[in-house]
């Protein structure tokens, strides 16, 4: 671990991806403002972090939405940085970027030229070293991956599962759009970015339809297909709740719900930060990567397939390209599996 460096009173964090990147990453935002109480820490995200960061307690004091740029805001390609952009970090004078975004063959030229006294983060092969920085190794898990780039600068912390406040602003929210949710609700999240990471639509019915509880069903609007597929083939009816909350209103909901089921995606992790129980399914690679790091209130059902169930493609390789196909690597997971885990969770077990 390293020491605390001298005279930092501001800092800048790039961490500009999704919601799970976001929570996954909130125990060494906790570490560093451990770290440097007095500085002032800045996010450089997206625009949806600023919208869901402001005024919420936490260890980001304001956020810098960046423009889409290639392999630091954005997946697309042909994105540059502006200059201008780069001339508004530099006025800001940073005295350490952290680098937490990757392995850095993007990111890390992009926290160089911010102009920061120090930089810090994640390393692959690849990558132009920063001024301290620790390997980047696929098979990690991202908290603890985060947390050692954090120690390279003095940051130490006790907490490792995340923690994210609901405030009266997402209840109010959730309050207005869907009133008071009844006792015993249990969620269900079947979307996921990547098809592969999905459940069968059919299984999260049968697992809710056998545990007997309300539901509410979970999603942006890009996953309603999944979610309406779900929702047909239960035999009792669940609210949806797609493409209807923002993600703190989301936050509320998880917040009043005894247990949320769910893939391997932001909103699980959501869930789990915001206090609630979860029952997951994983693929084993996205388990040693993201999964919940403790197993009192947080079940994950692991599938072992290893190849492409279409093409046979490794999917343990992480230098293989992804092949084509969006056929399921977790439907081997089942219903039993998970509504045992579940009913554990609902009994207080």
């Amino acid at each position: 671990m390293g020491g605390v460096i001298e005279g930092v009173d501001r800092i800048a964090v790039l961490r500009a991806n999704a919601l799970g990147d976001l929570v996954l990453a909130m125990p060494a935002l906790e570490a560093l403002r451990r770290a440097y109480p007095e500085a002032r820490l800045t996010l450089l995200g997206r625009p949806w972090h600023a919208r869901f960061l402001e005024g919420r307690p936490g260890p980001v004091d304001d956020v810098v939405a960046l423009p889409p740029i290639s392999g630091v805001s954005s997946t697309a390609n042909g994105h540059e940085a502006p200059e201008s952009l780069f001339k508004e970090l530099r006025e800001r004078r940073f005295d350490l970027a952290v680098q937490i975004h990757g392995g850095g063959r993007h990111s890390n030229p992009f926290v160089r030229a911010i102009g920061a006294r120090v930089t810090a983060g994640l390393c692959s092969p690849d990558a132009e070293r920063l001024d301290l920085w620790v390997p980047y190794v696929h098979f990690q898990h991202e908290i603890l991956r985060h947390l050692e780039v954090a120690a390279l600068v003095g940051g130490t912390s006790d907490v490792f599962e995340p923690w994210i406040t609901v405030t009266g602003a997402d209840r109010a929210e959730l309050a207005r759009v869907y009133g008071a949710p009844p006792p015993g609700l249990v969620a269900l999240h079947p979307g996921a970015t990547d098809p592969r990471r999905r459940w069968p639509a059919r299984s999260f019915a049968e697992a809710a339809d056998r545990l007997g509880r309300p539901v509410v069903i979970t999603g942006v609007e890009a996953e309603r297909e999944v979610a309406e597929k779900v929702a047909a083939a239960m035999r009792e009816p669940a609210v949806m709740a797609v493409g209807t909350l923002g993600i703190g209103g989301l936050a509320a909901l998880y917040e009043r719900c005894d247990l949320v089921i769910s893939n391997d995606t932001g909103p699980r992790h959501l869930a789990a930060a915001v206090g609630t129980a979860t029952v997951s399914v994983y693929w084993c690679g996205n388990l040693i990567n993201a999964g919940p790091l403790t197993r009192t209130r947080h079940r994950s059902l692991m599938s072992w397939t290893a190849e492409c169930p279409v093409c046979g493609v490794s999917g343990l390789d992480p230098r293989a390209e992804r092949c084509p196909h969006d056929e399921s690597w977790v439907a081997d997971v089942t219903v039993d599996e998970v509504v045992e885990q579940a009913e554990y969770l609902l009994r207080g077990e």
